[in-house]
């Protein structure tokens, strides 16, 4: 440390802290201080529920632009697979040498059973966990921790 002196250097005033840059009436206590942290946390949560909207309609404009395209593809293989189990029908109707309406019978429960199966294994693979927003879950987890680190 030099002992030269500095003529444009103040020194500080009798009472008053050495590193204090602002008048002493404009110290912040510690409740404003936390006051102040809490308005500011309760602005970057709106934020990120403001995000989380904006996410969840990009998703919902996703799948209103995909389902004119599966409903003409699921129209067209119903039909498709409906003339598939009339013919699975009759050939298993002849070749077990059956009246139609047994060979029907049988397609038609295998069918039901096979559509079962499937439905169930779509309905397990959708969850709600493939709906939530998960930038906007994620950011909310930084902002908490965040959060936290303030208020210690």
């Amino acid at each position: 440390m030099s002992t030269h002196h500095d003529p444009n250097r103040f020194e500080p005033q009798p009472g008053r802290p050495v590193n204090d840059d602002q008048r002493s009436d404009d110290q912040r206590s510690v409740s404003q201080l936390l006051g102040d942290t809490l308005t500011d946390l309760t602005g970057l949560f709106r934020q990120e529920i403001r995000l989380a909207r904006a996410e969840m309609g990009e998703k919902a404009a996703e799948a209103r632009h995909a389902v004119p395209g599966l409903a003409g593809g699921a129209a067209l293989a119903l039909g498709g697979v409906v003339v598939l189990l009339m013919a699975a029908a009759a050939l298993l109707a002849r070749l077990l040498d059956l009246p139609a309406g047994w060979g029907q019978l049988i397609i038609g429960a295998v069918a039901a059973a096979a559509g079962y199966g499937l439905a169930r294994a779509g309905l397990a693979k959708l969850r709600a966990t493939n709906l939530t927003p998960t930038r906007t879950a994620e950011q909310l987890s930084r902002d908490a921790e965040a959060a936290k680190e303030q208020v210690r």
